[in-house]
């Protein structure tokens, strides 16, 4: 197939007549990788030079580092809290795992279309080269409110986390939210290799972190805390393992517990996708998308998984701290696990800690939310003027926030699994061999049928609290997402009159030969001793 028989809808669509055809391999060897990509995006190199290209300054470092602790912010830290006391600690393990195990199965489907296609922005492209054009715009735009929705709610916080420390008593919350916005802007307006620094510290504070927690759960678990009281799993006799929600007979209430916690799961995972996102903008995408989609894995193992668990052994789930509404560290189950333990100094470390998650949250989702818009300008779903990038290639009630988050996350995710579906099924009928992908997911397309599945379990029936007995504000807020996204895409529908995309003619090919030919100008790197040898295995 030449590239003529793909529908490559920018090709002169940007105000003015496009040229004849120019080969991207040649642009890329003459005018350089960024040039390369535009031209082969617009069609171009006329538009490609009006508007220039995302520039791929995200090294493998930032790219590791964002797979493993990218965008998580308060709901782990915090959130988590309140599931342990509604559902117990069983329930909070199972409900983690279950969600974990279905997102690494949409990770998996996203990493195989990221690897193909590194685009900027991404889910929406893919959406509307392989579903529907009115899916691309409904992702997109739904994307792009949950993100500017969740900035606000990660400021908010991170100004609320300071009133952690006496020292903050009687400075206005304005100040700290202004000096949060001030830094968070300022890491994103630059060159994306900054956002990638701060990226990679956020990260690794995170990840050593958690790391030490998990440590430090296991030495106060057998008993190698000040108090010297071995824990074991008593809290999981008493006050119980899995305790009832809504209904009080025992097998009716144990689940609808542990269904509670998927909601709560899922917002925890949240942004968890950002790796595709930020593919556009990373240097051998190829080679370091794979990668990092694999290292989903052992965030979801050891942050969420294993971090369940250890806050389960430590901290009883009738702890009336749980419901703690601060917004500080002392609503944090590891903070109360280490109040009850009598270890001092450390809650003011976790407190810094989830200062630090929630402003490298803020940074993730800002980053993000422009990245989406860049996406729909793309595909001809927002103003032109949003394509232009600059010579460095930059461009009140957490539990509501929380809710139409998750519907939106969830509403992402059943998208990328929608899409991933179709771009299995477009490969299969464009002759193409998954056996040659440089990266190949395991069980398609069965995984993404499973995952999408799931999640579209969870929004039907996230709201399931708000019916015994009826409360209306709790309806509105647990179900109001799903009439945003299905409104966007109904409108998009009807307003461009878009049909779904025949599997034999879904663009799966354009920009992809200048990323081909990208791929044989990134350079090799060798490990010239064994500490080089460790560090390139991390990142």
């Amino acid at each position: 197939m030449d590239k003529g028989t793909y529908n490559v809808e920018p090709k002169g669509a940007y105000g003015h007549d496009a040229p004849p055809y120019q080969d991207p391999a040649g642009i890329v060897e003459t005018k350089g990788i960024r040039m390369g990509e535009a031209a082969d995006m617009y069609g171009d190199i006329q538009t490609a030079e009006e508007y220039g290209y995302v520039s791929r300054g995200l090294k493998s470092r930032h790219i590791q580092f964002i797979a493993l602790g990218g965008t998580i912010g308060t709901g782990l830290f915090l959130g988590i809290g309140r599931a342990f006391h509604q559902a117990g600690p069983l329930s909070v393990l199972l409900g983690y795992t279950f969600t974990g195990i279905a997102v690494f199965g949409m990770m998996q489907s996203l990493g195989e279309m990221a690897t193909w296609l590194p685009l900027p922005g991404a889910i929406p492209q893919f959406c509307a080269r392989y579903v529907d054009g009115a899916m691309g715009f409904a992702v997109g735009w739904n994307n792009w409110y949950s993100c500017a929705i969740t900035l606000c709610a990660e400021i908010s916080a991170a100004s609320v986390v300071i009133q952690f420390w006496h020292g903050a008593d009687g400075i206005n919350v304005a100040a700290w939210i202004t000096i949060i916005i001030v830094v968070v802007v300022c890491l994103n307006i630059f060159a994306v290799a900054i956002y990638g620094e701060a990226e990679f510290c956020f990260a690794g504070i995170k990840i050593l972190t958690i790391v030490g927690l998990l440590i430090f759960a296991l030495c106060i678990d057998l008993g190698g805390g000040p108090t010297h009281d071995r824990l074991g799993f008593r809290y999981w006799k008493n006050p119980g393992a899995m305790k009832l929600y809504i209904s009080t007979t025992p097998n009716t209430g144990r689940f609808l517990g542990l269904f509670s916690v998927l909601v709560n799961a899922a917002f925890s995972y949240g942004g968890v996708e950002m790796v595709a996102v930020a593919a556009g903008e990373a240097e051998n995408p190829r080679k370091n998308i794979p990668k990092a989609v694999r290292r989903v894995f052992w965030r979801i193992l050891f942050f969420y998984v294993l971090g369940s668990l250890a806050i389960g052994v430590l901290v009883p789930s009738n702890d009336p701290e749980l419901l703690n509404k601060s917004g500080t560290a002392a609503a944090s189950p590891w903070v109360i696990a280490i109040n009850r333990a009598a270890v001092p100094a450390l809650p003011s470390i976790i407190n810094a800690v989830i200062l630090t998650s929630a402003s490298s949250s803020a940074n993730a989702f800002l980053y993000t939310g422009s990245r989406y818009l860049y996406a729909l300008a793309q595909n001809g779903q927002a103003p032109k003027i949003l394509l232009k990038c600059s010579k460095s290639g930059s461009t009140t009630v957490f539990t509501w926030f929380q809710n139409l988050t998750t519907i939106s996350t969830l509403f992402t995710w059943v998208s990328i699994c929608i899409a991933y579906i179709r771009f299995h099924a477009a490969l299969k009928a464009q002759g193409i061999d998954r056996n040659t992908l440089v990266f190949k997911s395991p069980f398609q397309p069965y995984t993404a049928w499973f995952a999408l599945i799931f999640f579209s379990i969870i929004i039907l029936f996230n709201g399931f609290y708000a019916f015994a007995p009826w409360t209306t504000n709790d309806f509105i807020t647990a179900y109001v997402g799903i009439p945003i996204y299905f409104l966007l895409y109904i409108f998009w529908k009807f307003f461009k009159r878009t049909k779904f995309v025949n599997a034999a003619e879904a663009d799966i090919q354009t920009g992809k030969a200048a990323l081909d030919e990208a791929d044989l100008h990134w350079p090799e790197q060798h490990p010239r001793n064994i500490f080089e040898k460790i560090w390139f295995w991390i990142a």
